[in-house]
C-alpha cells in the first residue's frame, strides 16, 4: 500500500500525468489496462450509478466503492472525497482513516459546503485542509486541496489564488481549482501557486500538450467519462427502440479487449 501511495506522490514531481475518473470497478480495471499510471474516483459519476445526483452520496457508500476500486485495479487511486463528510477536525480524521483503510493513494478536499450551499471562508477552509492533512500525514496520503470558487459563480481569480496558497500552506501537496479553464487564467495559477496544479478537462480548456506546456503537473475528467458513457447508452437504446437495429455494437469492446481488462472466461 505505502508503494502505492509513493508511486502516486512521485508522478507529481515533474511533467504531467492523466488521472482518468472511472465510476465503478469495470471502468477503472479497462482504464488500467490502457496504461494510465493512476485512477481518481468521480463523485457525479459514483452518484450516477447509485441511482442519485452529486452530493448525495454517502460515507459509507463512497468507502465501499473505493475498495473496490483499489481491490480491481494495481495502480494509485486517489479519491473525490467531496467536503470531506465532516464539521469537525475529528470527523475529517475519520473520513481519511477510513479511505485510508479501503487502499486510497490520496484524496481531495473541497471548501464548498452542501449542507450550507455556501463555500467556506478562507479562514474555515484552511482549517479544514490543516485537518485533513495532519490526517493524511499518518497514512503517507497525498492530499489535493480544491478551490471551488470558479464553480458556484465567484470568478475572482484573485481569492482562489490567496485560498490555494494557504491551504498549501496548511500541508496540501496538490491543488486544484476547477472550473479555471483559459490559458492565462491557468498560467496565472501555476506562477502563484508554489504546488504541483490539477486541472480538470472540460470544454473549451487547453487540450494537454497545451496543459503541459503551462506547467499543469495532473489533468483529471471528472464525471466526463461516465457522462460519455451514460450518453453511449441513450444512444444505443434510442436506436434498439425507435429502429429495432443493433448497429451500436459495432462501437462495443471487442472480445480481446474485453479480456485484456477483465480476464479470460
Amino acid at each position: 500500500m505505502n508503494d502505492l501511495r509513493e508511486r502516486f506522490r512521485a508522478l507529481h514531481a515533474s511533467g504531467t500525468f492523466l488521472l482518468p475518473n472511472p465510476w465503478d470497478a469495470g471502468s477503472a480495471r479497462l482504464l488500467a489496462g490502457l496504461g494510465f499510471a493512476a485512477l481518481a474516483t468521480t463523485s457525479s459519476g459514483l452518484a450516477a450509478g447509485l441511482g442519485k445526483r452529486d452530493q448525495q452520496v454517502t460515507r459509507q457508500e463512497l468507502v465501499t466503492h473505493v475498495a473496490a476500486l483499489t481491490a480491481a485495479v494495481d495502480i494509485p487511486v486517489t479519491v473525490d472525497a467531496e467536503h470531506g463528510y465532516a464539521d469537525t477536525a475529528t470527523g475529517l480524521a475519520e473520513t481519511v482513516d477510513l479511505l485510508a483503510e479501503a487502499g486510497a493513494a490520496g484524496l481531495s478536499i473541497e471548501d464548498y459546503d452542501p449542507a450550507t450551499g455556501r463555500l467556506e471562508t478562507p479562514t474555515r477552509g484552511t482549517e479544514r485542509v490543516a485537518a485533513a492533512a495532519r490526517a493524511c500525514a499518518r497514512h503517507g496520503l497525498v492530499l489535493t486541496a480544491r478551490a471551488e470558487n470558479h464553480l458556484y459563480g465567484h470568478d475572482d481569480l484573485d481569492d482562489t489564488i490567496a485560498r490555494l496558497r494557504a491551504y498549501r500552506e496548511a500541508g496540501a501537496e496538490v491543488v486544484y481549482a476547477p472550473g479555471v479553464r483559459t490559458p492565462a487564467e491557468i498560467s496565472r495559477l501555476v506562477q502563484s501557486v508554489p504546488a504541483p496544479l490539477n486541472v480538470l478537462a472540460v470544454a473549451g480548456a487547453p487540450s494537454v500538450p497545451e496543459l503541459a506546456a503551462l506547467g499543469v503537473r495532473r489533468v483529471s475528467t471528472g464525471g466526463a467519462l461516465a457522462w460519455a458513457a451514460y450518453g453511449a447508452l441513450r444512444d444505443a437504446a434510442r436506436e434498439l427502440r425507435d429502429t429495432g437495429t443493433t448497429t451500436f455494437r459495432e462501437r462495443s469492446l471487442s472480445g480481446a479487449e474485453i479480456e485484456a481488462a477483465f480476464g479470460p472466461s
